[in-house]
Formats: C-alpha cells, sequence, structure tokens
C-alpha cells in the first residue's frame, strides 16, 4: 500500500456557512469538516460560523449538528475530535435579506478575530438555493465584509446551479462581479473533489504511454456516463424547473469532458489549467436547432423497479406535476473541432431511477487491423478500452485481448485495473474536503473561472431551446431500473456503436 503524504494545516480562518441548517451542510460540510480535522488539514485557530433563518442558538446549533453528524458520517466520530469542532462553532440566526443578519455576522466575525485568531480571513461558503446567491453577495459587498484590507483574504463558494441558462449566468456574474473580485470567487463542483476526476491529469500527463495515443490517431470515441438509481427523492421543488441537463451537464459532464479533451497546461496554476479547459469549450462545434432532434435524446421515467422495490413514475412523485414536460435522462453527441479530437465523437449520459449507480469515463480506441487473423477463424478483434471509475469504486481499468489457453487461436478480453480502495486504503470521503481545502488554501484550480461558467451554458442554449419549444410526445419513455430510453441507444447506433455496459 502506497503511503500518502499530507499538505501542511490551513491558515487561520473563519469558516462562514450559509444555508447552516440545510440538507447540504449536514449530509456534506459537516462531514467533510470531521475528515479534514482527521487528517490534520483544519488550522488550530479556526472559526466556524452557522448562518440561517432558523431558530436557533450556538448551544441548539451544535446539538443539533451532534444529533445528526454520525447519520451522514456513517459512524460517530471520534469524541475529543468533535468537542474540538464544536466548541469553535458559533450560529447568527436571520433572513439572508436582512441588512441586520449582516451586521450581527460582522460583529460575530469580530469576535472570532479577537478571541478565535482567525486574523481577518474569512471563507463565505453559500450553501443556500440559487435566488439567495446574488442578494447574500450584495449584502457581503454593502457590508464590507467581502473587502480585502490590509493583506487579509475574503473568498466566497458559490454551489451549483451558476444561474439556469446563458443569459442568467451573465448576469449572475456580473452581478457578484460589483462585490468580489474574480480571485475571491469559487465556484464549486463537487465532482472534482472525486479522486478519479483529479487524477485524469496525473494519470494523462505523467504518462508516456498514454499522452501520445491520446488523440484521434487512436481513440475512435469517448463516453461519458453519470447514472443515479435514486429518483428525484425530495428535490421536485427544484427538479421540476432544472431538470437532467441543466442540472447535469453544464457542471459535472462538462467539466470531467474538459479533463480529458484539454491540451497539457503549461503548469498547475489555477488559469493555466482553467485557459487549456476553456479552449475546449470553445472547440466544441455549436449544436444546430435541427441537430438537437438527431444528436440529443431526453427521457423521463415511469414506472419500473428497484431492486426488487416497485417505484413511482416521476410524474408520481411528491411535488411533480402529473403533466411534467421535465427531463430526467439526457444524452448527446458532441464533436470538438480541434486538431486533437476532430471526428473523434464523445458520448455523454446521464439519467436518474438507471439500473445501477456508477460514473465513468469510457476511452475506446480504434481496432488493429485484421491483417494477422483473417486466416485464423477470427471475426472480429476487440477493441482497446480505457476505463475510468469515477464512482463509487474509484480505479482505472485497461481492457485488451488476450489468447485463450488452447491449441487453436482464440481471442479474449482480460481487464488491468487499479483500485483506490487497494492501493492507497479506504478513506472516508464526500467529495468535498480537497475543494473545501482548496478554498481555505486560495488554491483555484478545481474550481470554475467566470468564462468557462458562460461557455458551457452557450453550449448546451440549443437543447433548452428547442426542448422548450417542443414539448415531448412521449414521456415516460422509459422504465425505472433500464439505463434509459430506447432513443439513447439508436443515437449511438447510427454511428455503428454501442454504450458500454458497466459490470
Amino acid at each position: 500500500m502506497v503511503e500518502r503524504t499530507l499538505p501542511p494545516p490551513a491558515a487561520p480562518c473563519a469558516l462562514v456557512f450559509f444555508g447552516a441548517a440545510g440538507d447540504l451542510a449536514k449530509r456534506k460540510l459537516f462531514p467533510s469538516l470531521v475528515h479534514l480535522a482527521d487528517e490534520g488539514l483544519l488550522p488550530e485557530d479556526l472559526a466556524i460560523v452557522g448562518v440561517d433563518i432558523a431558530e436557533l442558538d450556538d448551544n441548539t446549533f451544535r446539538e443539533k449538528q451532534t444529533e445528526q453528524i454520525a447519520d451522514f458520517l456513517g459512524e460517530a466520530p471520534d469524541a475529543d475530535l468533535w468537542k474540538g469542532l464544536c466548541d469553535r462553532m458559533t450560529y447568527v440566526q436571520g433572513d439572508f435579506r436582512d441588512d441586520g443578519l449582516f451586521e450581527r455576522l460582522k460583529g460575530r466575525l469580530a469576535e472570532a478575530d479577537e478571541n478565535q485568531g482567525t486574523r481577518g480571513d474569512y471563507l463565505f461558503y453559500l450553501a443556500v438555493p440559487p435566488r439567495f446567491i446574488g442578494g447574500i453577495i450584495d449584502h457581503l459587498g454593502k457590508s464590507k465584509l467581502v473587502h480585502e484590507p490590509d493583506g487579509h483574504w475574503r473568498r466566497v463558494v458559490i454551489e451549483k446551479p451558476f444561474g439556469h441558462d446563458f443569459d442568467s449566468a451573465v448576469a449572475l456574474n456580473a452581478q457578484i462581479h460589483q462585490s468580489l473580485a474574480e480571485h475571491q470567487i469559487f465556484r464549486i463542483d463537487h465532482y472534482l473533489g472525486k479522486e478519479t476526476v483529479q487524477n485524469i491529469l496525473a494519470f494523462r500527463f505523467t504518462s508516456s504511454m498514454f499522452e501520445p495515443i491520446w488523440n484521434r490517431g487512436h481513440v475512435d470515441h469517448v463516453q461519458i456516463t453519470v447514472s443515479e438509481d435514486l429518483g428525484v427523492e425530495r428535490r421536485a421543488g427544484y427538479y421540476e424547473h432544472a431538470g437532467a441537463l441543466r442540472d447535469m451537464v453544464p457542471s459535472h459532464l462538462f467539466q470531467v469532458l474538459s479533463f480529458i479533451a484539454m491540451e497539457p497546461p503549461t503548469s498547475f496554476d489555477a488559469d493555466a489549467v482553467r485557459s487549456e479547459k476553456s479552449k475546449v469549450l470553445h472547440a466544441i462545434q455549436p449544436m444546430a436547432p435541427d441537430a438537437v432532434l438527431t444528436r440529443a435524446v431526453r427521457g423521463q421515467y415511469g414506472r419500473g423497479t428497484r431492486g426488487k422495490e416497485h417505484v413511482a413514475a416521476y410524474r408520481e412523485e411528491p411535488g411533480v406535476a402529473p403533466d411534467s414536460r421535465t427531463e430526467t435522462f439526457v444524452a448527446m453527441r458532441l464533436d470538438i473541432d480541434n486538431w486533437r479530437w476532430a471526428d473523434v465523437p464523445f458520448y455523454l449520459r446521464t439519467g436518474k431511477r438507471l439500473s445501477k449507480r456508477y460514473s465513468e469515463v469510457m476511452i475506446e480506441f480504434k481496432r488493429a487491423p485484421m491483417t494477422l487473423f483473417r486466416h485464423a477463424g477470427i471475426d472480429s478483434l476487440p477493441s482497446n478500452q480505457l476505463i475510468l471509475r469515477i464512482q463509487p469504486d474509484e480505479g482505472i481499468s485497461l481492457r485488451f485481448g488476450a489468447k485463450i489457453p488452447g491449441p487453436d487461436v482464440q481471442l479474449g478480453t482480460v481487464d488491468m485495473d487499479f483500485s483506490y480502495a487497494e492501493n492507497f486504503g479506504v478513506e472516508p470521503s464526500t467529495g468535498y474536503e480537497t475543494l473545501l481545502y482548496d478554498a481555505m488554501t486560495g488554491a483555484s484550480t478545481l474550481f470554475q473561472r467566470a468564462d468557462n461558467v458562460e461557455l458551457a451554458w452557450q453550449k448546451v442554449a440549443p437543447m433548452l431551446d428547442v426542448w422548450g419549444a417542443l414539448p415531448p410526445r412521449d414521456f415516460p419513455n422509459y422504465a425505472s431500473g433500464s439505463m434509459g430510453p430506447d432513443a439513447a441507444n439508436d443515437l449511438l447506433r447510427q454511428d455503428g456503436r454501442s454504450w458500454r455496459v458497466a459490470e
């Protein structure tokens, strides 16, 4: 097993969680703090300030976190470690639209600077619904909480979705830039906290084996799949207005695509990496409205089964309109018009209530010539596949052909497999630990820049426009527990290809 060398702890600061009584905070943020504390990555001088409208005080806020942390951590945290975190927690109650809340918050942070040694450095995390983002940042600017006097740093982490289309993303960027400089803005995508996503860069750019064949001369096509077996759960209020396209493609799937397709950056500095990602998004061929009908597929799940459990259709979920047009599945073919990737299709798909929960990238290489095997009774040669597993079993597999033992020539496929759990030990992770640590230390490589966000929305705009104008005729068009609508299979079949079936 390979031993890890941990970085130093972050410098003293105050973490301010807007939406601290909400779902994201309890499921992801506070468990992430436990993991960071366990690895010694949090500063000794740290204040954790929760901000929300819920009627809580310091003590009841700590009690609430203590009651629920084991459920979302998977086990009870170490008692001394948790007490150390609780001792650093305080709570400020109020409405996000109220000037008075921000004055109270300013006073609380001044107390933290004096009593907890946070030195005037603050990280504001906006774990709130999108409608509150612009207003909170306006208030932070008005109250001068995000001004950076005398060398102090002030940063703001913004959860996705960042806007709901191109125009709203541009408008939101313009609004927050009135209060914040770009270096203060950390647009978070928790997928970039996944080890395999980050490892794409290390795998590509430290490999003299794969980088030379990472191009149109050797790659047949690329598949990116994010498959969820759960339904909309309790998110119908958000999901009915978003749908699978807005929820997943401009953020998660495009981030992964950018890492796969980007050119080598001059360094791993934030702007060097993000500029190369921007070039990829620029190079995605615009999809004309008529091409949406043949190169993009949408779906909505109907009744079906999850294991042995019968599950409801999307339109039967609480909070969903009985005639909802919201898609819960999307698939598309994208083409990247540059020297490296010309004529190599990128197929993306994501959906809810599918047969299995997994996320992966599959890179299929072109088949070798049949010359040697034409007279050996072999009909076709298997293609080599490189599979980057993002979740739940993070790792990398290489699939290639091998001769089956015996007197005649028969070929089968075998896998060479690398697993994070086996090689580095099982590490608890929510996907947020790395991103929180990076935000505290000011490392913005894994966060989105303003232009990248706008470009991503620009590329999905034709699908949003066409699907908004033409109501779906066949919803629901796939059964829960399947891998999506038949049209998604036809999308690849028309190109002579098929989706990889995950084991």
